[in-house]
């Protein structure tokens, strides 16, 4: 198990929960919540556009949309923030899976260990020379390393197709069919929501428009509703992923 990975674990139950907004947070928790807000956004995007373009989806639709969350984050993003979302990604799904719960194998998800080395075996696979060191961090072993570049190109086939539909040319107006509410949530993690919704709708137009909200649910979660079309960021799952990066002192 890796450094960040044990000093995470061994500090979870023990630290004191202080913050009350993300701009509380150290840096190290502040990029850790917000490169999972970011995630869960591509996740959700996911299931929204598995909805709205009808996609053939072979296998799960969770997992297709974890798929396209790393895609995504190795997409748009510049290597140390594409990385932050990565790392923040797959900690979370480490963290979660040392919380004691008992694994649903019942569930639509897979369990969080397999989803962490997915995760990280994709974003590796992205670009295996230059990301060898986070691979060794983050342990993944060389049986499945071997096989992550094959994997990734596969991943980016599939996507690739219909994102490319959705594409806008370099001439072309943004869109508007992605849009964004806040309906109460932290004022950070508002504006990051805000400016990733700008930028998408700078690459890609919807043929369906899909709402994004920040919003309290009476849960810590984050879903995507096909009947109205809206992607839910609750405000519970902001405040536990606060909980868990300072328990983990990140």
């Amino acid at each position: 198990m890796n450094r960040l990975i044990l000093v995470a674990f061994a500090a979870l139950a023990a630290a004191p929960l202080r913050a009350e907004t993300v701009a509380d947070l150290s840096e190290g928790a502040r990029d850790y919540v917000e490169g999972n807000i970011l995630g869960t956004l591509y996740h959700e995007l996911g299931h929204a556009l598995i909805d709205v373009l009808e996609p053939v989806v072979l296998g799960q639709e969770e997992d297709a949309a974890d798929v396209l969350a790393v895609v995504l984050a190795h997409d748009l993003w510049e290597e140390e923030d594409a990385r932050r979302v990565a790392s923040a990604t797959a900690l979370s799904f480490w963290l979660s899976s040392e919380e004691g719960y008992e694994t649903a194998y019942w569930d639509v998800h897979g369990p969080d260990e397999q989803r962490y080395y997915n995760t990280v075996c994709l974003f590796y696979g992205a670009d295996p020379d230059a990301r060898a060191d986070f691979a060794q961090e983050f342990e993944l072993p060389e049986d499945r390393a071997a096989y992550c570049a094959d994997e990734f190109a596969l991943a980016n086939e599939s996507w690739g197709a219909y994102l490319d539909d959705i594409a806008l040319g370099e001439t072309e107006a943004p869109a508007k069919s992605l849009s964004f509410v806040n309906a109460g949530g932290d004022e950070e993690i508002a504006a990051l929501l805000m400016d990733e919704v700008t930028d998408l709708n700078a690459l890609y137009r919807l043929p369906t428009p899909v709402a994004v909200r920040l919003e309290a649910c009476d849960e810590a979660n984050a879903f995507y509703d096909p009947e109205t079309r809206v992607i839910s960021i609750c405000t519970e799952y902001v405040d536990y992923l606060m909980d868990q990066a300072i328990s983990a002192e990140l």
